[in-house]
């Protein structure tokens, strides 16, 4: 879409007003709001600004200090609006657009420690072998009941039935079927705002849902993950209910991931590299798993980005604690569905739901091209339960952050400056949380230390 096809969009609905979006790093919705034809009226310039430290504000809304890529001055950055992301809003009562933009800086410098420059820097560097990654993401959520007090413990929301769920219901119909008013408001937005999800389904813990987004293009389905976010939450409390996308939201209940599926096709053909024409895994796609492996573990930053994180990552609790493979195996980290040889691919099950999908979908792809790159031979599958193996992956936040701040090549990838600045705004977080005391500490030390 051109920015004349984008103006006629937008005057042609009668649209209100335009929200335009930048994800920062923790993939909160951040920009400005502005009246329709004010938008159609910006467009191809450059007085939509924001100050870059935008990209250095923490989960809390706090920013970092003396900072290495952003300056103390914050310099003016400008958003392009991306006219192929412009959807409509579902829930307002009058017409009101959404749209993702890049950001820049005056000198036309792409500002690239921004989420989706991160994303598009791994995305071409697979372009210039020829290569076209394909995802699919699969989204857990819990529906909860208001709560305005953060020292108290969340609790399932009252269903149709009357009734709080008390136990596990994976895949269960009539447990999803309680909370049909939410899920019929959640599928008629994402048809309003052309997301593309294919099914539901109720995962094992209480009130937890999932949804699965057809494969296809990694920045198209950033933005939809980003924006799907956005609207899960307003669905829920239309209903009176919170969603949440924390990773571990309740303390005896399964966490929440982001499944991420991912194969490679080639550009001129389409064929998908990671099977050979006979239909057995190919060398690229043994290596892809071996960038996987070696990788996945320093990665863990953006794929597990909170405190909250890790919490999910722990020994038989729905999530993996290191990085096996093996095939149709849900208690590896890296999981090969049985598919035919068109359809191969290779599911990360470590990511957590409150990852950046840009900064997740960056992470997951960098490991594998560097497994392309340093042709990385893959450990043996595993057949079994992974669980008796050792837990590998990162058990806290500063253990991750030191691994990424070493993984020379993961950094080189994702982009240097990107890698300072992340690591700037979660040492800052860190810092933040160390302040906090909480509940356990006050339960089990007040009176026996």
């Amino acid at each position: 879409m051109t920015n004349d096809e984008l103006a006629e969009w937008v005057t042609g609905r009668a649209i209100d007003e335009v929200e335009c979006l930048v994800p920062d790093m923790a993939g909160i919705a951040r920009g400005k709001i502005l009246p329709g034809q004010k938008f159609v009226k910006s467009l191809g310039g450059r007085d939509l600004r924001m100050p870059d430290s935008v990209f250095a504000q923490t989960v809390t809304g706090d920013f970092v200090q003396e900072s290495e890529v952003t300056s103390e001055q914050s310099y003016d950055v400008y958003l392009q609006p991306d006219p192929n992301t412009i959807r409509l809003v579902p829930w307002y009562p009058t017409p009101v657009a959404q749209i993702v933009c890049d950001a820049f800086y005056l000198n036309e410098r792409a500002v690239d420690h921004a989420p989706r420059h991160v994303l598009r820097r791994v995305l071409d560097l697979f372009a210039k072998k020829g290569l076209k990654p394909i995802v699919a993401p699969e989204l857990e959520f819990y529906l909860v009941k208001k709560n305005v007090d953060p020292d108290y413990p969340l609790e399932p929301p009252i269903g149709l039935s009357g009734r709080q769920e008390s136990g596990r219901q994976a895949y269960g119909i009539e447990a999803a079927n309680e909370f049909d008013p939410i899920v019929e408001d959640i599928y008629d937005y994402c048809e309003a705002a052309q997301i593309d999800i294919d099914t539901l389904a109720h995962e094992a813990g209480a009130a937890q849902l999932e949804i699965n987004f057809n494969h296809g293009d990694p920045m198209d389905l950033a933005d939809q993950v980003f924006l799907f976010k956005r609207l899960v939450r307003q669905a829920a409390l239309k209903h009176g209910v919170h969603a949440t996308f924390m990773a571990k939201p309740h303390q005896n209940q399964p966490g929440s991931s982001m499944h991420i599926h991912q194969s490679l096709v080639e550009i001129e053909t389409g064929r998908n590299i990671f099977a050979t024409k006979t239909g057995k895994d190919s060398k690229q796609f043994l290596h892809y798993i071996g960038g996987l492996q070696r990788y996945l573990s320093p990665s863990m930053p953006l794929l597990a980005p909170n405190v909250n994180s890790y919490r999910r990552i722990a020994r038989y609790s729905d999530a993996p604690i290191n990085v096996h493979w093996g095939r149709d195996n849900r208690t590896v980290g890296l999981r090969v569905p049985d598919s035919a040889p068109a359809a191969r691919r290779v599911e990360n099950r470590v990511a957590g739901s409150d990852a950046n999908p840009y900064l997740a979908f960056a992470a997951t792809l960098a490991c594998g091209y560097l497994g392309l790159r340093e042709k990385i031979d893959p450990q043996k599958p595993v057949e079994g339960d992974a669980y008796r193996f050792a837990f590998s992956l990162p058990r806290h936040q500063g253990d991750a952050l030191y691994k990424f701040n070493y993984a020379k090549p993961l950094k080189e990838v994702l982009g240097e400056r990107f890698a300072k600045a992340y690591i700037e705004v979660k040492n800052t977080e860190y810092d933040l949380y160390q302040q906090v005391i909480s509940s356990w500490e006050r339960e089990n030390l007040l009176l026996n230390v």
